[in-house]
């Protein structure tokens, strides 16, 4: 891959990348201040293509920092977009299913009505605007429930409060696909050597692992395959209040990006045991 130039270095999907495209440049928090857009704009000098791997990512947080989750999410990345577009290279930045609402049952296309519920939600449509308004050749990769086995995310808090309690109370009623950070990553590989050969390459796309599941029953599988006898109790989300309100929908529709970079959902429930498997070899 030719001069590849990754914004992130410690978050799930970064770290993965890190591991799979090692030569690649990556840029951390002490390298690129994603508050500071013309900053994040200066460093893609002599890059050959780029991807968007770091974002503000604290959900419930953002409610009270509106701000500079929009500085982030939106203006440094539409300072990025613009950056790759005057140099002729592919972007590819990573965003969210909270662009959407949660209404319905029906998995979400690209190019359906979004409708974010939050402030994280709304800084990444933003971002996603901001990205396609720059033109050039870029692509926006949507995710869900992004897992892995470090860092802070569903399936670490779940191995170490079943470790520790013997019952935990589960939401149940927020659908969606949780999707291995390894994946993402190498979708994002993928997706940018496509784009280096191929200049009409560009767009929305959407990756989330499957089967779609509830937050509860992606738990109980985590129980089941870690071994622990910890008890998963579902409750609605008007039982689990947060700053943030969580879409109770999040199926992605992925087949534009299997007829587009031929890359398949991944199946989450092998991902947790690569994961596992790795942490009983280490």
């Amino acid at each position: 891959m030719r001069d590849l130039l990754v914004f992130g270095r410690t978050g799930q999907v970064a770290r993965e990348l890190t591991r799979l495209a090692p030569k690649a440049r990556f840029l951390g928090r002490d390298q690129a201040d994603l508050s500071d857009p013309q900053a994040c704009a200066a460093a893609i000098d002599g890059a050959g293509a780029v991807i968007n791997a770091a974002a503000y990512t604290a959900v419930d947080q953002a409610e009270a920092e509106p701000q500079l989750a929009h500085r982030i999410n939106a203006e440094a990345t539409a300072a990025m977009a613009r950056a790759c577009r005057m140099r002729g290279i592919p972007f590819v930045h990573v965003s969210s299913d909270y662009v959407f609402s949660g209404e319905g049952n029906a998995p979400r296309c690209e190019d359906d009505p979004t409708g974010p519920l939050n402030v994280y939600g709304a800084s990444k449509l933003a971002g996603e605007r901001a990205v396609l308004d720059q033109g050039g050749q870029a692509a926006i990769l949507r995710t869900s429930w992004v897992f892995s086995g470090h860092g802070r995310n569903f399936l670490t808090t779940m191995l170490n409060l079943g470790a520790s309690r013997d019952r935990l109370s589960i939401v149940d009623d927020q659908l969606g696909g949780p999707t291995p950070a390894a994946d993402i990553a190498a979708a994002l590989l993928r997706m940018v050597r496509m784009m280096q050969d191929d200049p009409a390459k560009a767009g929305i796309f959407h990756l989330s692992g499957a089967p779609d599941v509830s937050w509860a029953g992606f738990a109980a599988s985590i129980f089941e395959q870690a071994g622990l006898a910890c008890r998963v109790d579902p409750i609605p989300t008007a039982d689990y209040p947060t700053p943030a309100k969580r879409p109770l929908n999040s199926r992605l529709d992925c087949s534009r990006i299997q007829r587009e970079f031929g890359i398949e959902r991944p199946d989450w429930r092998q991902a947790i045991g690569r994961i596992l498997d790795s942490e009983r070899q280490t």
